[in-house]
């Protein structure tokens, strides 16, 4: 079966589905990878035929006002750049889409995917399968992963609230692509979350149950398969320099924040480095998309701008984050407690129930982190025992699942029928 995956956001938001995409493609289908410019080398890396819708999303995380929207952590504010942003892009990003998805069976997207992939599967009369890495479907069990806790009578309300957020903010943006390039009708004002396109088909979770488990509200079709991990290539290696630094010593706690760039990077530096000096840890710090930066390093600390998950977080002895879904699922599964030190979206969520399954202290917001919050979530990680144990646990439970394997076998129904 030939298979469009569509994808956007940042790396965490995107490499989730490239995994998918790989294993798919090593069961016999053909797939399409279409995202946007800059993760070109992450898709072809892996072998995926990569199809680019234009943009790029790391100069846009680093514009000076949508950094600042994000480090204030604003989700309205967020919201509303992100929706300018999709509005200038809605050509590119339809014309991409489109030419992408000729001559395929099926799409398949998640949130990041979602509006474009309902508008082009209608314009093609093609099925498309919801395939997330975060709760997307209404639930009585929690609140939504972009609100607040709410009292439970709330949560499914909740859940509500969040997709029209997204849609009216994204609706415009989807208005363009349908008029100016799709030439179909515009969805409908409360969203296209009841597509004919999307109707008889499943619903992939690419989480543990052992994370989330399945609500009781939620039907069959909608399917936790287990998480979607990309395991770094082959042939990669890491530096002399850092494999040096992991020799020297003890493990190191890991710091970084992914795709979360900061207004005054050596400044956060200087607090994560107190912080550390405080606890008496060594730490390798992520530079990330700019959330990092120093000259002056003791030799305690070694600082780097990419590393895979899989193969660094084994090798540490906690990890201090910004929650996004993928870097809070490396983490779990390496079997290591973690702080989150979320700034907005889906992180909070994360955060939260990284307590909830006591394998980390409370999440310090980032605008609440302090020298002696960081300092005293870091020595919990490192000293808890019984914390490490669950997380370790944990750890042993995930590693023991197939997420993967699991989606693929979903899709080999579909297309048996």
């Amino acid at each position: 079966m030939k298979i469009a995956i569509i994808a956007s956001g940042s790396r965490g938001d995107v490499q989730p589905y490239v995994a998918l995409g790989k294993g798919l493609q090593n069961a016999g289908h053909e797939i399409r990878f279409v995202t946007h410019q800059n993760f070109e080398s992450l898709v072809t890396a892996h072998g995926l035929d990569f199809w680019s819708v234009g943009g790029n999303v790391q100069d846009i995380a680093q514009n000076a006002d949508m950094r600042d929207r994000l480090e204030n952590g604003n989700f309205l504010s967020i919201l509303s750049q992100m929706a300018k942003e999709a509005e200038r892009g809605a050509v590119h990003l339809a014309e991409g889409g489109l030419a992408a998805c000729q001559g395929v069976d099926m799409l398949l997207a998640g949130m990041g995917g979602l509006y474009i992939g309902l508008a082009v599967a209608e314009k093609l009369n093609l099925p498309l399968l919801q395939a997330y890495v975060v709760p997307f479907t209404p639930t009585m069990a929690f609140p939504s992963v972009l609100t607040p806790n709410l009292p439970p009578l709330l949560n499914r309300f909740s859940h509500h609230l969040m997709r029209q957020m997204m849609w009216q903010g994204f609706r415009s943006a989807d208005r363009v692509a349908r008029r100016n390039v799709l030439d179909i009708p515009p969805a409908p004002f409360w969203g296209p979350y009841r597509s004919k396109r999307t109707q008889g088909l499943p619903i992939l979770y690419g989480f543990s149950r052992a994370v989330i488990p399945a609500p009781a509200d939620w039907n069959e079709d909608i399917l936790i398969t287990g998480y979607w991990f990309l395991d770094s290539e082959e042939e990669w290696s890491p530096p002399p320099a850092l494999t040096d630094f992991l020799q020297a010593g003890p493990q190191p706690v890991y710091i970084g924040f992914g795709s979360i760039g900061n207004s005054n990077p050596g400044k956060t530096t200087d607090l994560v480095l107190e912080a550390l000096k405080r606890t008496e840890q060594r730490a390798i710090l992520l530079s990330g998309w700019g959330g990092l930066e120093k000259a002056d390093l003791p030799d305690s600390v070694f600082m780097i701008d990419s590393v895979p998950h899989d193969w660094l977080f084994p090798r540490v002895v906690a990890v201090v984050h910004h929650g996004g879904a993928s870097t809070t699922a490396a983490g779990l599964r390496a079997g290591i407690p973690s702080v989150v030190v979320p700034f907005f979206g889906d992180q909070p969520f994360w955060g939260r129930r990284i307590v909830e399954l006591g394998v980390g202290p409370a999440p310090i917001p980032r605008k609440k982190m302090t020298v002696a919050r960081l300092a005293d979530a870091i020595h919990k990680n490192v000293k808890d025992g019984a914390m490490r144990q669950r997380a370790a646990d944990l750890g042993t439970r995930i590693r023991s699942e197939d997420g993967i394997a699991q989606a693929v076998e979903v899709i080999r129904k579909i297309e048996k029928g």
